[in-house]
């Protein structure tokens, strides 16, 4: 049983689902909590996949609490009813962690993708650093993007049997993505490249940054970018009040910044191809952007992605309204230090992480019936 939360879940997972459900020996139930309900659908037609279950623990205004309670019990019911062998979790949402637990109170084997990510701080990310370590303590099966995760997950007593390198599947479903659609950008940011100008792009949603470090973070990009008419700024920003409430300010009458709505993934792919670099606090934009040779700037105290970090992929950066202006100026002024990050080889994978999940699961699900 595959279940998930969140459209960045439900990304990660889809070339997963899609290697499992090909195996005529493997029973796959996918379950959609619902949590991000009505974001799935544009997922579902890209990986042309539907889940088996769809939930509905989504309540506007509700918080972690009810949200992670509402999705214990709701799984716990598909759990009990579905009876599954191994249940699989990707990451480190709230959805993640509750399933884990519902599946240990099941007698049920857990299997985590994603497994090993460690920021070192409980707080930040808050609370998917908490979430990912619970998750990790349930697990029987750890399935780790990279040998520096498997190595955290080693040296927290993980049997050494149950860690397996795999590669992150958010690699596979970037290459998936680009080799199968073709969207259109938006008419602003054609015109916008066509007319020689540098695309940045923009996004930011995480919860320890509601306080001021989205505000900060947009003003510092408003700043650099104010007065050049080389660059033009894209931010598709996250449906949330409180996220568009934060950073919208800043970017006021500025012709030259495209305050946007979510993009579907295809479309959000076909941005980071195109963009010269990438400010953003996103976990999966680390991941992915490397593979196309984009440049980060990551926006954020902590991060548990350090591989690209010393690949020199992205650079952490804070919030600070200073640092993110001077980080950015520097990006769009030296044409070397672009050039040096965008050649570093992506450490998260080669395309082939659901190929080597797969593997794991079949091998997990033989042995428990032998």
């Amino acid at each position: 049983m595959v279940v998930f939360g969140t459209r960045p879940e439900a990304i990660k997972v889809a070339p997963v689902v899609r290697r499992l459900r090909a195996d005529r020996s493997i029973d796959t139930t996918v379950v959609d909590t619902g949590q991000h309900a009505g974001l799935l659908e544009p997922v579902y037609a890209t990986f042309d996949f539907d889940p088996d279950e769809r939930l509905d623990v989504a309540v506007p205004g509700q918080d972690l609490t009810a949200l992670a309670t509402r999705t214990m019990t709701a799984v716990g019911a598909v759990i009990a009813r579905r009876r599954p062998d191994l249940v699989l979790v990707h990451g480190d949402t709230s959805a993640a962690a509750v399933t884990a637990l519902a599946a240990h109170y099941a007698h049920v084997e857990v299997a985590h993708l994603e497994a090993g990510l460690r920021s070192a701080d409980l707080w930040s990310p808050w609370p998917e650093e908490a979430n990912r370590r619970v998750i990790g303590q349930l697990a029987s099966v750890h399935l780790a993007p990279t040998q520096r995760a498997a190595d955290r997950l080693l040296a927290e007593g993980a049997d050494p049997a149950a860690v397996h390198v795999t590669g992150n599947t958010v690699i596979d479903a970037l290459l998936h993505t680009l080799d199968t659609t073709a969207p259109p950008l938006p008419v602003p940011v054609q015109a916008a490249i066509d007319a020689g100008r540098r695309l940045v792009l923009v996004t930011g949603h995480r919860r320890e940054s509601w306080e001021s470090g989205l505000a900060d973070t947009a003003a510092g990009i408003a700043d650099t970018v104010r007065d050049r008419d080389d660059v033009f700024v894209w931010a598709p920003l996250h449906p949330n009040p409180i996220v568009r409430a934060a950073i919208e300010p800043a970017f006021a009458g500025l012709d030259h910044v495209l305050v946007d709505a979510p993009l579907d993934y295809p479309t959000f792919c076909r941005a980071m191809q195109v963009a010269h670099c990438i400010v953003t606090d996103s976990g999966g934009v680390q991941e992915e952007a490397p593979t196309l040779g984009t440049p980060v700037l990551v926006t954020r105290d902590t991060t548990e992605r350090p591989e690209a970090l010393e690949a020199g992929a992205s650079r952490l950066i804070g919030t600070d309204r200073a640092v993110v202006r001077a980080e950015l100026a520097a990006l769009l002024d030296d044409d070397d230090r672009c050039r040096a990050m965008g050649r570093a080889v992506n450490p998260y994978g080669d395309g082939r992480a659901a190929e080597r999940v797969h593997e794991v699961v079949r091998a997990v699900l033989a042995n428990r019936a032998a």
